[in-house]
């Protein structure tokens, strides 16, 4: 039974990576330290349980990585599929950061399996966590127990007492009894709300209810709420989050990375009016992957379809679930359940705009359309030979980017701009303060490590100070 009478050093909210991070560089700095995660123990580590590699520049190659990845290419990538919506000091300070992350995430256990090639494109600019989420994340709780950390799941925290600026204590459930933890520094980890689907219907409607949650269930964002009552200044739009493709057939909740749909740039997609409505060869997929969510998100129904044929099915990885194959595109269409003479019209006018070019699956090639809109500006080859198939897609939301604001040390801004006096952050909790729109394959693990390994270092000094 944990010492509740106890007064900690600095209390963790939250128990995936940028709560472990963030514990254990507050422990090895000389801190107690208690960590409170929501989740029973088989289901502990938040979305970190799902996550398969994090994004990490590199002056050249190393054991796990290929080539180099320099810090300007990493911030054009991310400036790019931002769309300019980012702090950029704040951003540069985390990619610059995120140079040691491997090395930091090797010393707690975690082991990175070599450079993969393949339909990801990820070798030169991905570190791979080997065994994956799961893997990384019962790492992480090794080393936190080793260092003698007070691991507490099953524990809710619901409020933090805060008296201008300054957190006191928190009020949990822990194991469904009450109890109260003081400490001395506080770092929220806890988050996005992207699984409270009342509060997801405050800006989108009913059209929540048609969302999977990628992740955990427990993502309610109790603290993210609970702070921003209490004076924390915001960052972040509400209506943005990460979000993909989804097999629109997965889970509701806690499907994971197995149900993401990466057929995309190789297919046609239309909505349930049988439109296409965005380009699908825009750039490659770890640059737009994370835009089709949100894309599914504003049709009609919350719903898509991918079409493609046998040419491009070995492009892209395979579903979990088995596509819809026929010979037709209108059995194709009657399968899904979408309008049959619609689809062939659309395949046909597609078809008839397509241009021919040197198919390049891995880098943007001269494959495109013509005269039509919207285009398809890469990877566009006419869907003719059969067996054709087809994928249904769901908005999958991974994180929401609602946030509280943060410095370059981690430590939580309150509204009047002033930083709090013991509140760091890391994680999907702060993510909004560089991810004002869009993703980048990796960047979350990568937020998660740098910010908490800051949040944790500050928790300390504050302490020590």
């Amino acid at each position: 039974m944990p010492d509740f009478a106890r007064l900690y050093d600095v209390l963790v909210v939250g128990g995936g990576n940028a709560a472990l991070c963030a514990a254990i560089t507050a422990r090895r700095a000389g801190a107690s330290v208690i960590l409170c995660e929501a989740s029973p123990p088989p289901l502990r580590g938040g979305n970190s349980r799902h996550t398969r590699n994090l994004r990490a520049l590199h002056p050249g190659p190393t054991q796990v990585l290929t080539d180099s990845y320099l810090e300007e290419e990493y911030w054009d990538d991310l400036n790019r599929v931002t769309g300019g919506k980012t702090n950029e000091d704040l951003a540069r300070m985390c990619i610059r950061a995120s140079q040691h992350a491997p090395d930091f995430l090797a010393s707690c256990g975690v082991v990175f399996q070599p450079s993969l090639s393949g339909t990801l494109s990820l070798s030169r600019t991905n570190a791979f966590f080997l065994g994956g989420g799961k893997a990384l994340v019962n790492a992480l709780y090794r080393e936190a127990a080793k260092l003698g950390i007070v691991l507490l799941t099953d524990t809710e925290v619901q409020h933090i007492q805060v008296e201008e600026g300054h957190a006191t204590e928190a009020i949990i459930s822990h194991c469904g009894f009450p109890q109260r933890i003081r400490f001395k520094a506080l770092v929220a980890a806890s988050g996005g709300f992207q699984a409270n689907r009342n509060w997801l219907r405050e800006y989108w409607g009913d059209a929540a209810d048609n969302f999977q949650i990628r992740g955990t269930p427990y993502a309610q964002g109790t603290i993210l709420k609970d702070l921003l009552a209490q004076g924390v200044q915001q960052v972040g739009d509400p209506t943005q989050f990460h979000a993909v493709a989804n097999d629109a057939r997965a889970p509701m909740e806690d499907g994971g990375l197995a149900m993401r749909l990466d057929c995309v740039p190789f297919s046609l997609v239309v909505n349930r009016d049988v439109e296409r409505f965005y380009d699908e060869g825009e750039d490659v997929w770890p640059k737009r992957y994370a835009i089709w969510g949100r894309l599914i998100a504003q049709q009609p129904g919350q719903i898509a379809l991918a079409v493609t044929d046998s040419k491009a099915v070995l492009n892209f990885l395979p579903s979990v679930y088995p596509p819809y194959k026929a010979d037709s595109i209108r059995e194709i269409a009657q399968m899904a359940g979408f309008d049959a003479d619609k689809l062939e019209k659309v395949v046909a006018d597609f078809n008839a705009a397509v241009r021919p070019g040197t198919f390049k699956p891995m880098v943007p090639d001269d494959c495109s359309t013509e005269g039509l809109v919207p285009p398809k500006s890469h990877w566009a080859r006419r869907i003719d030979t059969p067996p054709y198939y087809a994928y249904p897609l769901r908005p999958g939301i991974t994180f929401t980017f609602l946030g509280v604001k943060v410095n370059d040390k981690a430590r939580v801004l309150m509204a009047d701009g002033k930083p709090s006096a013991n509140m760091f952050a890391s994680g999907e909790i702060m993510s909004g303060n560089i991810l004002g729109q869009g993703y980048l394959a990796g960047f979350g693990m990568t937020l998660g490590t740098v910010f908490g390994r800051l949040a944790g270092e500050g928790a300390a000094r504050h302490v020590r100070n």
